[in-house]
């Protein structure tokens, strides 16, 4: 007989875990949305989260979200990143981000999809 439970993070089957991991992507600026601080609170270990679009506006260091999201990285459970082509096209300087918040371009952004078990968009 096998079971298969979901809880938060992991599916057990059989005594063996998986972790779930979920790219989360964001497009909104949280200067005008509270999609980035909804987000984060659901961010589990494990999951990671690409900034796209005006969602860019959240990789500043002084965005609203920017003590969580340091505190976040800082455990190691979380990576964070940011779509390179979006910050250029909003005229977003690397300097001006957080320190843990890695740029990617589009190849990169597909590998990150390729890496997590699944993808969660925020809108």
């Amino acid at each position: 007989m096998c079971c298969l439970v979901f809880s938060t993070n992991f599916y057990i089957a059989d005594n063996i875990s998986l972790l779930m991991t979920i790219l989360h992507t964001v497009n909104k600026s949280p200067f005008s949305s509270t999609v980035l601080q909804e987000c984060l609170t659901v961010l589990g270990s494990g999951h990671s989260l690409l900034l796209i679009e005006d969602g860019v506006y959240g990789a500043l260091s002084v965005n609203p979200q920017a003590t969580i999201m340091s505190e976040l990285c800082n455990r190691g459970q979380n990576e964070f990143f940011v779509l390179s082509d979006d910050l250029n096209a909003r005229g977003l300087q690397n300097d001006l981000l957080l320190k843990q918040i890695k740029p990617v371009d589009y190849d990169e952004f597909v590998q990150l999809t390729i890496q997590h078990n699944s993808v969660q968009s925020w809108y």
